[in-house]
C-alpha cells in the first residue's frame, strides 16, 4: 500500500488563449498534466499520490467550476486547441499527459494534433470512441445519486460519494453539467472521426480501464489499442469508471512504471 503524499497542494489562476482558469499544483520532478472528467476538477487521491514523485498540474477546463462558458468552446476539439496553447504559454516540455474520461478524450484529441511537448500519453477510462455493441450510459439524464452509483464498482464508495452530495456546491455542479453538455451532448461522449486519426499519436501510450465501467464501457478500449501504434492496456478487475478514486494506489503504480519506461 502506497503512503499518502505529504506534499502541499497549491491553487493558482493562470491564463492561456485569453482565458483565466484555476490550476491545482503540487510536487516536483517530471511534469504530469492531468485533465479532469465531466464531473469537474478535484484534488483526487491519484493526484495526491502522483505528486510524491512528480510535478502534478491539474487545470480546470474553461467553462467549468465558477467560470462562464466561453463562446468559442463548442466541442472537444476547441478544448484540445486550448490546451495546446496552454502548453505553449507555460512552456511545458516533455509532459506526461494524463486524462480521465472526458479529459482522456481531450488528451487523445491533443495528441492527434501535436505531440511536440508531450513525452507520454495515459488515457484513464477515456471517452471519445464508442463500441456499437455496448453504448455509453446517458450521464446527462442520471441524477447525481445515479451517477455516483454508476461511477464505482465498490458501492460503499458510491454511498460515500452520495453522502458528500449534501455539502456539494450546487452552482458548481450545474455549471460543470452545462459545460460537459456543451462539449459532449451530441454525439454523446464520442467523436465519430477520432478513430480515423488515432494513428497519428506517436508517443508512448498507456490505456488504463476498469473492467466494470458503467459509464465508458471497457469494450471501447479495442479501438484505442488497435489504432495507436505500440499502445499498452492495463485493465483493472472489480473497478468502475472512477478508477482514479477507487484504485488510486494501483493506478499510481501503473502510471509511475509507465513514466519510468518512457524515459528510455
Amino acid at each position: 500500500m502506497m503512503e499518502q503524499s505529504t506534499v502541499t497542494m497549491r491553487e493558482t489562476t493562470i491564463e492561456a488563449a485569453g482565458e483565466k482558469i484555476r490550476l491545482l499544483e503540487a510536487g516536483s520532478g517530471e511534469t504530469v498534466l492531468f485533465l479532469h472528467g465531466a464531473g469537474g476538477l478535484n484534488w483526487y487521491p491519484l493526484l495526491e499520490l502522483l505528486s510524491a514523485g512528480n510535478r502534478v498540474l491539474a487545470p480546470e477546463h474553461p467553462g467549468f467550476g465558477r467560470t462562464d462558458l466561453p463562446p468559442w468552446l463548442a466541442g472537444i476539439s476547441d478544448l484540445a486547441f486550448f490546451y495546446l496553447d496552454l502548453l505553449a504559454a507555460l512552456d511545458l516540455k516533455a509532459v506526461h499527459l494524463v486524462g480521465h474520461s472526458l479529459g482522456g478524450w481531450t488528451a487523445a484529441e491533443i495528441a492527434i494534433r501535436d505531440t511536440r511537448r508531450i513525452k507520454s500519453l495515459s488515457l484513464l477510462a477515456p471517452a471519445g470512441v464508442q463500441a456499437v455493441e455496448e453504448p455509453y450510459g446517458d450521464i446527462f439524464l442520471w441524477s447525481p445519486e445515479e451517477h455516483a452509483r454508476n461511477s464505482f464498482h465498490d458501492q460503499s464508495l458510491a454511498e460515500e460519494r452520495i453522502r458528500g452530495l449534501a455539502t456539494t456546491d450546487i452552482d458548481v455542479t450545474l455549471q460543470n453539467r452545462a459545460a460537459a453538455a456543451r462539449l459532449a451532448w451530441s454525439p454523446r461522449l464520442h467523436n465519430p472521426q477520432l478513430p480515423h486519426w488515432l494513428h497519428r499519436i506517436d508517443v508512448p501510450t498507456l490505456i488504463v480501464w476498469g473492467e466494470e465501467d458503467r459509464i465508458c464501457p471497457f469494450s471501447c478500449h479495442h479501438t484505442f489499442l488497435d489504432s495507436i501504434k505500440g499502445a499498452q492496456l492495463r485493465s483493472l478487475a472489480q473497478t468502475g469508471h472512477a478508477l482514479h478514486s477507487e484504485k488510486p494506489a494501483e493506478v499510481t503504480a501503473i502510471l509511475q512504471g509507465f513514466f519510468a519506461a518512457s524515459k528510455a
